[in-house]
């Protein structure tokens, strides 16, 4: 058996286990784990449980910590600086005169990437964007083109 716990990072958002490090976190509570895309804040959503084996795939990452109070002040920054990374970006893809629609942008916990979807007919040629978003945030640039279904997931109402 396997004692996990379930985290979240967005609103309507699958669900992913973590190994919780010997702690025993509570629903509704936030940590700090380790993903592919590096350091993330999420929220648990499914408090200690155990499981068989069997059921994991692989072997399971641990969470890093339980979110501090600064850590919680850094995501609501980051949650600001998003705002406005859209606002500029949609007036670089105006200035670009790119055919191109931008859904939703996500800054890394650690601000060490900013990420664009957009969603667009066809290939678009976005380098140069790429180059004047990179020299306004100085961090890495990532734009990502997401499918007609995604886009829907991805508005922010």
């Amino acid at each position: 058996m396997v004692n996990i716990i379930g985290v979240r990072f967005k609103k309507p958002g699958k669900i992913y286990f973590f190994d919780p490090n010997g702690n025993n976190i509570e629903k509704g509570s936030f940590v700090i784990v380790e993903t592919s895309m590096g350091k993330e804040f999420g929220e648990v959503v499914v408090p200690n449980r155990t499981i068989p084996d069997e059921k994991l795939e692989k072997p399971l990452k641990k969470i890093i910590r339980v979110a501090t109070n600064k850590d919680k002040k850094q995501y609501e920054e980051n949650k600001k600086k998003e705002q406005e990374a859209l606002k500029v970006c949609e007036k670089k893809i105006k200035e670009h005169k790119l055919n191109m629609t931008l859904t939703d942008v996500e800054y890394k916990f650690d601000r060490s990437k900013l990420l664009f979807y957009f969603s667009a007919d066809g290939r678009i040629d976005f380098r140069d964007l790429v180059k004047d978003l990179a020299a306004i945030f100085k961090t890495r640039i990532e734009l990502r083109q997401i499918g007609v279904r995604d886009e829907v997931k991805k508005l922010r109402w």
